[in-house]
């Protein structure tokens, strides 16, 4: 997985759990719910990333 991506899809997954922890703490169901949804974008993007470095190494 290149480094960029890898940030990327990090990136993602921590907005992700600071935007669901603000809308819990601020009682915000729109806001956990895309905190929620950023969290499962870096998910994917980081199994796609993981797929494309089994096929790398072949």
């Amino acid at each position: 997985m290149s480094t960029e991506r890898k940030v990327d899809a990090t990136a993602d997954d921590v907005k992700g759990k600071v935007k669901e922890g603000v809308g819990k703490v601020t009682d915000d169901q729109s806001l956990e719910t895309e905190g929620k949804g950023d969290q499962a974008k870096g998910k994917v993007k980081q199994a796609v990333e993981d797929v494309k470095d089994v096929f790398k190494k072949d």
